[in-house]
């Protein structure tokens, strides 16, 4: 949001200059011009800040979308602090805005690069403290990153360039997090607890979904246990009081439902009366008629339509789903939810598919006419495969020849530049355009993006640098490419604070400061200027 760090700026300077007043000559090195300055640079004073401010813009995105599906919103999932500055320092160099540009925090990722166990499956074995500190950390990371570029803009005016605008005007990294508190580790009471050490570090929308939370699987994998929605509204109730107490009145609540690929429950809830939510729950699940005198000791038996039946139950207690059930169970937990106090949902699918998307979306609709989804881009689809099938079906039933395409081997690299891969490619392109248009989805986001860029980019820089290119591997694959693309972690010591610590020491001790930019720090090698819109490299001599 912009032309907040002038006032920022311009009610700090009189703040100092009145408690300077106050004060009196015991606070007489304190200059209000460069105290103002560091209070510009740190706007975000808490976590609950954060939360409030994002909260908002949250909000404002949810209407505009409800107005034109165009304004939908993106994200990329990001397992570091450091991870998630370079990308909106990226989206801000490249887009000029982060408007409608969120960040991911995904349990996943948690699980697997963030526990002190070491790395783990997608199962909530994780410490849970981990989740609240990784939300700091992004944002700890961010507001440096306002802190840099505002320090750079001021020590330009103070060289006499004219970027007094770009101050008043300067938008901040910080967005929105949605993050993922999986199944809230544990019951509602630890739900609430968790979810106000999320708020506090800053996060403005918690993902909740409905698995059990002690036999958590990744939406992704087989083996989920759902939860009774009784259950299941209670954690809704207990991150709504969280965000109430918090005083983030605008908090949201993404209600995820991984019944499409969940075959099992392990609690059969109280109906209290015919056709109540349990009543509903219960008719999912399978179960055979059985005679009375043919029960086993300890069997459990439901009443269906007048009828004693058995539910199916495996060997470890839980039941079984009727198969055919899970779009029937995945459209009432949605709408359930959103009764309930969610304010967007998740869907998991087993493919990305825009039509399938959407006719879960239109029947939920059919009761919640404003429904809108988050949705996973999912690194764990075959998007290759998965749209080459789909485009090889739609040319099949155009009448299109496809005796060149093998329907078994369509990941082969033969088929890259075949009018059938163009077509594919340009449905994965618009995916996300129609499923916004066509499917409900207001949020898109890639949960994993970068645990895979870091795996690929370590594979190729390996490749070469321990092979015959060995140094030019890096200068090549990546620092060349940095000071011409004009990545902002080129100059690492300036984008660790270097530069904003020098400036620091100087405010407090003035002249007598040590300071590390000096004519011998060899980041001086690196000066990259902008002429006619193209990045260019110029390396200087070291002195």
């Amino acid at each position: 949001m912009k032309n907040l760090a002038q006032s920022n700026y311009s009610s700090a300077l009189q703040t100092v200059r009145d408690l300077k007043a106050k004060y009196g000559n015991t606070w007489n090195a304190i200059n209000p011009e460069i105290a103002a300055r560091m209070v510009a640079q740190n706007r975000f004073k808490t976590g609950l800040d954060i939360a409030k401010y994002t909260a908002a813009i949250m909000r404002k995105d949810m209407a505009e979308y409800d107005a034109d599906a165009s304004n939908y919103t993106q994200s990329l999932g990001c397992w570091h602090g450091f991870v998630a500055q370079q990308n909106m320092i990226a989206v801000k160099k490249h887009h000029k805005t982060t408007s409608k540009r969120y960040l991911y925090l995904s349990g996943w990722m948690v699980a697997a690069l963030r526990s002190e166990f070491g790395p783990l499956p997608d199962q909530s074995m994780h410490e849970k403290t981990a989740v609240p500190l990784l939300i700091k950390e992004i944002y700890d990371f961010l507001r440096q990153a306002d802190a840099i570029e505002l320090n750079d803009l001021f020590r330009r005016l103070e060289n006499g360039e004219d970027v007094q605008n770009q101050i008043d005007n300067f938008e901040t990294h910080i967005v929105p997090i949605i993050a993922d508190i999986d199944a809230g580790f544990g019951n509602e009471e630890a739900t609430y607890l968790l979810t106000k050490k999320m708020i506090e570090a800053g996060a403005c929308a918690i993902q909740i979904e409905n698995q059990v939370s002690d036999a958590k699987q990744c939406g992704h994998q087989d083996g989920k246990v759902t939860v009774p929605h009784e259950d299941y509204i209670a954690k809704l109730n207990a991150i709504r009081y969280a965000f109430i107490e918090l005083g983030v009145e605008d908090g949201i609540i993404v209600a995820r439902t991984d019944s499409e690929g969940a075959s099992l429950t392990q609690k059969l809830p109280v109906s209290n009366e015919p056709g109540d939510l349990a009543s509903q729950y219960l008719a999912f699940v399978e179960a055979e008629e059985i005679d009375i005198n043919d029960a086993k000791e300890d069997d459990v038996f439901l009443k269906r339509d007048g009828k004693l039946v058995r539910p199916v139950r495996l060997p470890n207690g839980l039941y079984q789903f009727k198969d055919g059930s899970n779009i029937d169970r995945v459209v009432l937990d949605c709408v359930t939810s959103l009764q309930n106090g969610a304010d967007l949902l998740w869907i998991e699918t087993p493919t990305p598919n825009v039509k399938q998307i959407a006719t879960m979306v239109n029947r939920i609709k059919e009761v919640v006419p404003n429904a809108k989804l988050v949705y996973n881009n999912s690194p764990s689809f075959n998007w290759t495969l998965n749209f080459r099938n789909q485009v090889y079906d739609e040319m099949l039933s155009e009448g299109e020849n496809m005796t060149d395409y093998d329907r078994n081997n369509l990941m082969d690299a033969q088929y890259d530049d075949s009018p059938l891969c163009y077509r594919a490619d340009e449905k994965i392109r618009t995916f996300q355009i129609d499923g916004a248009r066509d499917a409900g989805i207001f949020h898109h986001l890639i949960t994993l993006p970068t645990y895979h860029t870091t795996a690929l980019h370590m594979n190729d820089l390996t490749e070469g640098y321990f092979g015959e290119e060995g140094m030019l591997a890096y200068v090549k694959g990546v620092q060349r490419l940095e000071i011409r693309k004009g990545v902002s972690c080129v100059k690492h010591q300036r984008m660790a604070g270097s530069n904003l610590g020098d400036d620091h020491k100087t405010f407090f001790a003035g002249d007598k400061a040590l300071k590390a930019g000096g004519k011998n720090n060899t980041s001086n090698q690196f000066e990259v200027i902008s002429k006619n819109n193209k990045i260019e490299e110029k390396l200087s001599k070291v002195v």
